[in-house]
């Protein structure tokens, strides 16, 4: 034991490193909460609930009770909820309420059209997903040699490593992946768009007549986009298995099947929303490039905007400054990457762009337009 470390230091490391060893219980309690849809139960309430109304609401047996109080515990102490009690008795009874966290984990089934990140959560803790980081350390020793070797080691994600295909290739050829990769997507999308569109849309879209949403999934955000600015003409293009189950008989958007590295059909905007950081730099070059090709062909006056986290950039807290930084080793999966305004920079350098700015910040992303 290190003898420089006082009884204090101990007891402080010691309770630092635990809230680390056992962080990923609160994603899977949370997972439990949304699975159990207590959320949801909470909300059916009138907001706030007690714990035998939430046991009731959510098929729990009654003797498990006292468990469902220390998963509320956790997750009122992780900021989810908020609890309250009646008196400071021992009759006192305890009630829960929905924070604005918790508001977003409202399932939104009732067609009411809220946005909701239930979905997503669900998708990132997936077994597909949630095994890909005991790779991490393989994927960091891996490729000894010569520089080449290590370069083409490096070329495979820990994702490829753990389970043999690439994440793309595994949306392919695994359905059930694919609809809940899609369905994140779609769910991520519309808290973004909803900040989007209320801070910034008017200025970004101002003289857009067609915009082309690239890897634009089932199309969401196209749709968000038309149904706000009805004078943009609004085309979602994506990977045949993506855009497959898109509505076919949509007539506010177009959906066309297409490889954003080969062509991008021409409008006055391209839009990349979580797009680049999926990427490595040389692709992401290739795609902007495209998306040059695109814009230049209607004239003069187009812009790509891209959505996306810029590191490091405008004041933000540590709780951003953390899920900034969990994002970006999140994004480590893929061999994606979250950049900062310098690497961005670069990228449109790179590609040919003369020029870019960052419009706005939407919470964990902000609104780039890249100038040809």
């Amino acid at each position: 034991m290190d003898a420089r470390l006082s009884t204090e230091q101990l007891a402080e490391a010691e309770r630092e490193l635990y809230s680390h060893f056992l962080s990923y219980i609160k994603s899977m309690a949370l997972k439990c909460a949304v699975d159990l849809a207590i959320p949801d139960a909470i909300h059916r309430h009138g907001g706030a609930a007690t714990l035998p109304d939430i046991v009731a609401a959510v098929g729990v047996h009654p003797c498990k009770l006292p468990q469902v109080r220390r998963l509320m515990n956790l997750l009122t102490l992780s900021g989810v909820f908020l609890s309250s009690s009646n008196s400071a008795g021992d009759d006192a009874v305890t009630s829960y309420e929905l924070t604005p966290t918790s508001r977003l984990l409202v399932s939104g089934g009732d067609g009411d059209g809220k946005a909701s990140l239930s979905l997503l959560l669900k998708f990132l803790v997936r077994p597909t997903n949630v095994s890909t980081f005991f790779g991490m350390e393989t994927w960091f020793r891996g490729g000894h040699g010569d520089d080449t070797t290590a370069a083409a080691a490096a070329k495979k994600s820990f994702f490829e490593l753990t389970h043999g295909v690439d994440r793309w290739e595994k949306n392919r050829e695994d359905g059930g992946d694919n609809d809940a990769f899609n369905v994140a997507m779609v769910a991520d999308s519309r808290v973004t768009m909803e900040i989007f569109l209320r801070e910034a849309g008017a200025g970004v879209l101002r003289g857009v007549g067609d915009l082309v949403d690239v890897g634009g999934g089932r199309g969401h955000a196209a749709r968000a986009i038309a149904a706000a600015f009805p004078h943009v003409r609004c085309t979602v293009m994506d990977l045949p298995h993506a855009v497959g189950k898109a509505a076919a008989d949509d007539e506010k958007v177009e959906f066309v099947a297409g490889d954003m590295f080969e062509y991008i059909p021409p409008a006055d905007a391209v839009l990349l929303k979580s797009i680049l950081h999926c990427w490595e730099d040389d692709n992401c070059v290739k795609i902007l490039r495209r998306c040059k090709e695109a814009i230049s062909a209607k004239g003069p006056g187009g812009k790509v905007i891209i959505i996306d986290a810029v590191m490091g950039s405008g004041q933000r807290d540590n709780v951003t400054k953390e899920a900034l930084a969990l994002f970006d080793v999140y994004m480590m999966y893929i061999n994606g990457i979250e950049r900062d305004e310098p690497h961005w920079k670069k990228i449109f350098l790179d590609a040919g762009f003369s020029g870019y700015k960052v419009v706005a910040m939407l919470g964990l992303r902000s609104v780039i337009e890249v100038y040809p």
